[in-house]
Order: structure tokens, then C-alpha cells, then sequence
């Protein structure tokens, strides 16, 4: 399967798209709740499609693994924004999930590697270091993040078998939504106690437009892996580091030094190149 136009368009504007509901997340009040309304939102966009797409036989178990996975992903997303800037985390998270995600790729899905790939993730790892070394990273957003990088890795490889096994990729994206919308409004209020209905009424606004902006950017994921190799455009959807770094400095006013913005353009040049 050969990387095309359209499916590397479409992973990079979901790229963009997943890097501002991540700012949501990061400069939102509660971010557990915003987390839990964000997928609550796209839950109720994917309902009115329900009528009109196919069961997704073929890959109800995929869908299981997915939700699954998404899960503890949103709650260690959380964690590492608690613990971090938005432009030291995504960085770590979004460029560990392209070196594990192409190779689970090459191993599960038998996608070929090439020198290019062998030198974007060397890249990535130097880009990686170099925000270890320089300390713009604390050891619990490092820990958090990582674990959110592992994460992103398995739902791309789960989602990109899962929406090929499905009869349509609308079908497997609608009851994705479905199912983790359900899940997320079920489960991660738990983890704020009382401190939910007051957050959810203060917040279900924001909510609401990141659960949009989240449809559409997995959305346009999914539909561009049914139809084109995992590896290179998980790696495209990473590109979405530049348009992080510019919310952290222009809209979150976090202090990002000359060196930060260094790593994470390796860390983003890595990634393009793979």
C-alpha cells in the first residue's frame, strides 16, 4: 500500500486539528471532565449517522480493543498535562507514537521499513534526548507522556486494522465514537468526584467544540489509514507538534526557550521524514 495525496492531506490537517483540542484539554478548568465531555460530544455528532452506515462485523473486536485503549490513553493524557507545558509533553508523546506505531507495523501488518524510516526515528529519539538532557522536561510529564506515546502507538495500529476489517471506514469511526463516548462519560468522572456536576456546567461549552474538533480529526485519521500504510502517515499526523508550538507561545504563553523549540522541530522533522 502506497502513500497517496489525499490520505497525507487528510493526516496532516487532522494533525493541526488534534494539536488545538489538546490546547483545549491543557488550558481547560477540569481537565478529566473536559476529557470525559470531549468524547461525550462526539458520541452525540456519531448518533444521527448510526441509521445510515453498516454494522461494523468484522470488527466488533477491534472496536472493544479500541475503546480500550482509548480509555487509559485519555487518563494519561490528562496526567501529563497536569504535570507539564503543552510544549513539553505533546512533543514526547506525539514523537515516541510514530517510532512504536511504524514498528508494530512492520511486525503486525508486515509494512515494508526503508533507511528514510531507520533515520527519522534516530532523528526523533535525538530531538526526544535533547529534552530530557535540557531539563524542559519534569520526570512525572517524561513518565506520563510516555506512557500516552505507548498508548498513541497501539490505538493507531488497533484503529488502522479495525477500520480495514470493517464494511466502510464511516462504520468503524461512527461506532468508535459511539463506544468511547459511552465509556469516557461513564468512567473518568469517577476519577473527580463531587467535583463533576459543578465542572460539567461550567465547561460542557468547550466541551462541546472539542468533542466536534475531535470527531473530525480522528475522523479524517481513520479514513486516511483505510486507505493508506500506517507507519508513514502516523508520522504525518505528528506534524501537528507545529502547530502545538505555536499555541504554547502564542496563546498559553509558556516559557519556550530557543532550545525547546529545537528539539521539538527534530522531534516533528523526524517524523516527516519517516
Amino acid at each position: 500500500m502506497t502513500l497517496t495525496l489525499l490520505p497525507a492531506l487528510l493526516m496532516l490537517l487532522s494533525g493541526s486539528i488534534h494539536a488545538v483540542v489538546n490546547a483545549m484539554i491543557k488550558g481547560g478548568g477540569n481537565r478529566m471532565i473536559q476529557m470525559a465531555l470531549s468524547s461525550g460530544a462526539g458520541t452525540l455528532i456519531a448518533l444521527p449517522f448510526v441509521p445510515f452506515v453498516p454494522l461494523p462485523d468484522g470488527s466488533w473486536v477491534w472496536l472493544v480493543c479500541a475503546t480500550a485503549i482509548h480509555l487509559v490513553y485519555f487518563y494519561c493524557l490528562v496526567r501529563a498535562f497536569d504535570a507539564g507545558d503543552l510544549s513539553a509533553a505533546y512533543p514526547i508523546f506525539r514523537g515516541l507514537a510514530p517510532l512504536l506505531s511504524t514498528l508494530m507495523a512492520v511486525t503486525v501488518l508486515h509494512e515494508t521499513v526503508t533507511v528514510q524510516t531507520v533515520a527519522g526515528i534516530v532523528l526523533i529519539g535525538c530531538g526526544m534526548f535533547a529534552m530530557v538532557l535540557g531539563r524542559h522536561v519534569n520526570r512525572a510529564t517524561l513518565l506520563w507522556s510516555l506512557a500516552t506515546g505507548v498508548l498513541i502507538a497501539l490505538y493507531t495500529v488497533v484503529d488502522a486494522v479495525g477500520v480495514r476489517a470493517a464494511p466502510t471506514p464511516f462504520s468503524f469511526i461512527v461506532w468508535l465514537f459511539l463506544m468511547m463516548g459511552i465509556a469516557s462519560m461513564t468512567i473518568l468522572p469517577l476519577f473527580v468526584g463531587a467535583a463533576s456536576a459543578p465542572a460539567i456546567k461550567a465547561q460542557w461549552k468547550s466541551g462541546a467544540i472539542a468533542g466536534l474538533l475531535s470527531f473530525a480529526t480522528f475522523g479524517l485519521a481513520l479514513y486516511a489509514l483505510a486507505h493508506g500504510p500506517t507507519g508513514p502517515l502516523s508520522a504525518l499526523r505528528e506534524t501537528g507538534m507545529v502547530t502545538a508550538l505555536l499555541i504554547s507561545i502564542f496563546v498559553l504563553k509558556e516559557p519556550v526557550t530557543p532550545a525547546r523549540i529545537a528539539a521539538i522541530l527534530a522531534i516533528c522533522a523526524g517524523a516527516i521524514i519517516i
